[in-house]
């Protein structure tokens, strides 16, 4: 999730992974899978490296599964 400020000021959530576009226009537009779309103050590239910061968040505690660990040939 990822904190934006719409036009009046107000905080919203939002949930990263389902963005699917931002527009700049000339008030960014931030377009969910589902349908809603915020206007909110942060520019396009401030959303996008919100974006890419969380995803780090999330997916840095993620351990690779190697799948051929502790396999035998026999």
């Amino acid at each position: 999730m990822i904190k934006l400020q719409k036009l009046n000021g107000a905080d919203v959530v939002v949930n990263a992974d389902l963005i699917e576009s931002i527009e700049a226009a000339p008030d960014t537009v931030v377009n969910l899978a589902t349908g809603n779309r915020f206007l909110v103050k942060n520019t396009v590239e401030e959303v996008v490296g919100l974006v890419v910061e969380y995803k780090r968040k999330i997916y840095s505690d993620k351990k690779v599964v190697n799948p051929i660990e502790g396999y035998e040939k026999k």
